[in-house]
């Protein structure tokens, strides 16, 4: 599948903001399923973005404007061919030890009645990874709504459960809580997703887990929606939870109040062979 995102936010201050830097995490690398055919950055303002890469392997860009400002917008373009691969992960940048993804966060510790789901998840069938893997991103699926929309960076896995609803990120936190509890490495995975309801234009990108397979090595999960990650899912930042793959993170000086707004598009695109043979068969 060939994806096009354009990808803007829109931050507007009651000042101009000074000392203005932004963490972008929004730059997806190359692996087995995924290839990047083009990729662009653009800041509405003047100032210098250095790339490098943190401890997770992900691609990190900062921003640091040149002067104050009361308004920026940072724009992400490009185009992503995707490959269906079962939801395994291959091929992908690795900085850490598996055991590494056992660690738990605050976003992601796990409350005794998250507990008592992943014990019962793990016990309700077969007992190999895989098989409990797809029971618990099916039972978060069913336990929690899913509402699209802007995350939060303050919400628990704990918090999200006793809701019952939430963001994709709220879910996801939830399924790592619940694999990390069965000693399962488990991350938190930030990216894009196609979805086939006609839903090209959405107001936040997209999120969920990878967790590790014996024989297998990395799978991903979307609890949002309840299967395993597809062709659809493009595949950015990958961190113990949303705090380490957060798109954007940023601080500033002053600026009063400051509004945020989101516009993505996320759309399948035609190939040019697929383009010239949709032609040719309308000419035959």
């Amino acid at each position: 599948m060939r994806i096009r995102i354009v990808h803007d936010t829109v931050y507007t201050y009651e000042q101009p903001a000074r000392g203005l830097i932004q963490i972008l995490r929004l730059t997806p690398r190359d692996h087995d399923g995924q290839h990047v055919r083009e990729w662009r950055i653009e800041p509405s303002v003047n100032g210098r973005l250095t790339a490098r890469e943190d401890g997770f392997g992900n691609l990190v860009h900062w921003f640091t404007a040149d002067d104050p400002t009361d308004a920026l917008t940072v724009r992400v373009t490009g185009e992503i061919e995707t490959f269906e691969t079962s939801g395994i992960v291959r091929g992908a940048v690795e900085r850490l030890p598996d055991l590494f993804y056992l660690r738990d966060t605050p976003l992601t510790e796990a409350s005794p009645e998250l507990k008592l789901l992943a014990d019962r998840i793990a016990g309700a069938g077969e007992r190999d990874t895989l098989s409990v893997l797809h029971r618990l991103v099916a039972a978060v699926h069913e336990a929690v709504a899913f509402e699209p929309g802007p995350s939060s960076a303050s919400t628990s896995a704990a918090q999200s459960f006793e809701a019952g609803k939430g963001v994709c990120q709220d879910l996801t936190h939830i399924f790592l809580a619940a694999a990390r509890h069965l000693q399962i490495p488990s991350r938190y995975v930030s990216g894009y997703f196609r979805r086939d309801d006609g839903g090209d234009d959405q107001k936040a990108g997209h999120a969920w887990a990878e967790a590790l397979v014996p024989d297998l090595g990395w799978v991903g999960f979307d609890p949002a929606y309840g299967f395993s990650a597809t062709e659809a899912h493009v595949r950015v930042a990958v961190g113990l939870d949303y705090l380490g793959a957060a798109p954007i993170r940023g601080s500033r000086m002053g600026g009063g109040i400051e509004t945020l707004d989101v516009a993505l598009r996320v759309e399948q695109v035609q190939s040019q062979a697929q383009a010239r043979g949709q032609q040719s068969q309308s000419q035959g």
